[in-house]
């Protein structure tokens, strides 16, 4: 009777795979910290954008908008309300209709933390969104330059 030979992968074979493994590993890692890094900006925008129809309410009757929830003047989110927004003082000046909204990014990974998003008011009343200059532009959500 003959001895049954055992099959199985030999060790050179168990080695490439686990080198195939570790290379693709080492292009996803980069490529997936990136596209996390752009969903926290973005998210952050999407918590900044709904505080511009309260903003608008009050410049409309020329007041200055807040963070105080307390205020009369409040525009719907404090100052560290956010998930990814600590959001800074708005400014608003009546005579001009110029205004901001500004957002610190935070509990976002490294390439985007303390970075800032500016929603920035013109005295026509047109939106438009800038990103910190170290934002690295394929970070940058949407229209923000």
């Amino acid at each position: 009777m003959k001895a049954q030979m055992q099959k199985g992968f030999t060790l050179i074979e168990l080695m490439i795979v686990v080198a195939i493994i570790g290379i693709l590993a080492a292009i996803a890692l980069p490529a997936y910290q990136d596209y996390v890094a752009k969903s926290q900006a973005a998210g952050a925008l999407a918590e900044l954008a709904p505080l511009k129809t309260q903003f608008e309410v009050l410049a409309n009757q020329g007041q200055t908008p807040t963070l105080t929830a307390t205020d009369a003047t409040y525009i719907g989110q404090t100052a560290n309300g956010g998930t990814y927004c600590t959001l800074s003082a708005p400014t608003y000046t009546a005579t001009t209709g110029v205004g901001q909204l500004i957002c610190t990014i935070k509990n976002g990974n490294a390439k985007v933390n303390g970075k800032t998003l500016t929603l920035n008011r013109s005295a026509e009343g047109a939106w438009a969104c800038a990103a910190d200059s170290t934002l690295e532009a394929k970070h940058k959500p949407g229209k923000c330059s």
